[in-house]
């Protein structure tokens, strides 16, 4: 393949579209939670994951994995935590099995908030995806994304 070779433009037109897609739907969420819960994108990704934790077997997520789960790097997942800690919202504690490991727990407060801030989550992101679905470059993506089963 060279770099003017027609099937490697058409797949990096895809993904600048997908790219494309990504950004105005994160955009869009961002606003709508800043504006009505003063919570970042991220952050809200961070309790929402955290929030899924239970007490089974595997229930709690280390750093690295939380840091996957929310496409951060393990330093800046650190920090974001460190931030919803402050304000309330998480708490750290060691694990009671391996005194290395600390845990971080969804706060009432957080857990109260994310409550609070799901339905607006929900909500921007389905006007993001019903405005990008008008644009004919962007609509099949949409409708993969519509489609998909987690």
């Amino acid at each position: 393949m060279t770099a003017t070779d027609p099937a490697l433009t058409a797949l990096a037109q895809s993904w600048c579209a997908l790219s494309l897609l990504h950004g105005r739907i994160e955009a869009h969420v961002e606003r709508a939670l800043q504006a009505k819960h003063g919570l970042s994108v991220r952050e809200y990704s961070l309790l929402d994951v955290l929030n899924r934790q239970h007490d089974g077997e595997g229930g709690h997520l280390q750093m690295k994995q939380v840091a996957d789960a929310v496409v951060l790097s393990q330093s800046a997942t650190t920090r974001l935590v460190t931030r919803l800690e402050e304000r309330g919202l998480l708490a750290r504690y060691l694990c009671p099995t391996d005194r290395r490991g600390i845990y971080t727990d969804v706060s009432e407060a957080g857990a109260a908030l994310l409550a609070e801030a799901r339905p607006t989550n929900d909500a921007a992101l389905r006007e993001a995806l019903d405005e990008a679905a008008r644009n004919p470059e962007l609509a099949p993506l949409v409708k993969a994304v519509e489609t998909l089963r987690a």
